[in-house]
């Protein structure tokens, strides 16, 4: 795999021929809706196929595999324009396999119940979970009523397991201290809750559970730990994964109502894995920034690996970008959420040439618009390559996706092309 990165001049024709490779394939792989157009600093993920296969006319999917010592998972994780579907035509080309991959990982995404199918479809192959994005709880420890009944079915059946999130989330959509401390403090509710998460689960064709508990007060640390333990107790008999999922801290002393409950090592141990969440350093509010600069990503996991051992550990990673309107102003300003294959058209079409922080190691780029200009930061596939690679170098479980609402087709092209990814039968 190559990334090439477009220079001034450049033309998808002549990336495809500087690279042996047809140019229909490149515009495939890449999702390129215009592929005609370009901007200087756009990505463009070359794949080197080691062996591929011309459909013949009565093939199905299951016989290619069979022939070709591969599987029908493969051929979807190869092949993205199948969209995780068996619909194939005489003359279609389809890589079999490309060169050895550099290792294993697990790989977790987050989903809302009401994602685009589609979507959803195309994704799984390249998970290993999928945490369902969320459920809800009440004063008496009762699971507040959702339905994920389609997604758990559609991810079992991609090899995927399938998790409940467990939040404090309120009906304004906030996460709730006081939701979670009441919980701590009413061993009755916390009871019942566990025992009906326990149900849910099962009812619900759930794997297990993602605990995702935010500003929670600091007095609470110890009581967050215990409950995820007890947990943990209640479900992993019964073959159920438990993780929990973490704000990105650098220090065990790190103060914030974001931070201070999250015990890093209580909560490592008393899960089965880890979520480290990092990213929202460039945030809504925040002034223009990397959502997930590497350097600070490092330093959260060289303190996560420092009291959790590494193969408990999954890397978050953001499938999303921000929009600025400057002069950004502290308090006032507020970014707009672009998706990254959004924001590289929006380069496209207002001209602006993408550059790259090597020390965030993250695309951004400047325009003007109604007089004012504008800053974006968001992720491409060298960003996208870089948190893998570190995710490798500390030899972490694997990588967590935040979220898989909008395709990005580079960010699994660069997955696909340098890692196996763990399944389940």
């Amino acid at each position: 795999m190559v990334i090439h990165v477009v220079q001034p001049g450049d033309s998808l024709y002549r990336i495809a021929q500087m690279h042996g490779v047809p140019l229909p394939f490149l515009i495939q792989q890449n999702e390129l809706h215009e592929p005609y157009r370009l901007t200087p600093g756009q990505t463009i993920v070359v794949p080197q196929p080691t062996q591929t296969y011309t459909v013949r006319r009565g093939d199905t999917l299951g016989d290619i595999a069979a022939r070709n010592g591969t599987t029908v998972l493969a051929l979807w994780q190869n092949n993205p324009q199948l969209g995780g579907t068996d619909r194939i035509y005489p003359g279609q080309s389809l890589v079999l396999s490309y060169g050895p991959k550099l290792g294993t990982f697990a790989v977790n995404g987050y989903a809302y119940p009401n994602i685009d199918l589609r979507v959803l479809r195309k994704t799984l192959p390249y998970l290993t979970y999928l945490s369902v994005f969320s459920y809800g709880f009440d004063r008496m420890g009762r699971i507040l009523p959702q339905n994920a009944d389609l997604l758990t079915r559609m991810a079992r059946q991609y090899g995927v397991r399938p998790l409940l999130v467990l939040t404090t989330l309120g009906e304004d959509g906030q996460f709730s201290g006081e939701r979670a401390h009441r919980l701590f403090q009413d061993t009755v509710a916390r009871g019942a809750l566990i025992e009906n998460l326990a149900q849910t689960i099962a009812a619900q064709g759930f794997a297990g559970v993602d605990i995702d508990f935010e500003f929670i007060p600091p007095e609470d640390a110890a009581a967050y730990a215990s409950f995820v333990r007890d947990v943990r107790a209640r479900l992993e008999p019964s073959g159920y994964t438990v993780l929990v999922a973490l704000a990105p801290k650098t220090s065990a002393e790190q103060r914030g109502l974001l931070y201070e409950a999250h015990d890093y090592r209580a909560l490592g141990d008393a899960a089965m894995y880890a979520l480290l969440m990092t990213y929202e350093w460039g945030y809504a509010l925040s002034e223009p920034m990397a959502v997930a600069p590497l350097d600070k990503v490092e330093q959260v996991v060289r303190f996560a690996t420092s009291v959790i051992p590494a193969d408990k550990i999954f890397l978050g990673i953001p499938n999303y970008g921000y929009d600025w309107t400057l002069p950004f102003i502290r308090g006032q300003s507020r970014a707009r959420t672009i998706g990254n294959v959004q924001a590289v058209e929006q380069a496209i079409q207002v001209g602006a040439p993408i550059q790259f922080d090597e020390t965030a190691q993250s695309p951004h780029y400047n325009y003007w618009r109604d007089r004012a200009e504008h800053e974006v930061w968001f992720e491409d596939a060298r960003s996208i390559r870089s948190k893998l690679a570190l995710a490798g170098e500390y030899q972490l479980h694997g990588v967590s996706i935040w979220n898989i609402m909008r395709y990005f087709p580079q960010l699994w092209l660069v997955l696909n092309n340098l890692y196996d990814i763990e399944k389940y039968a």
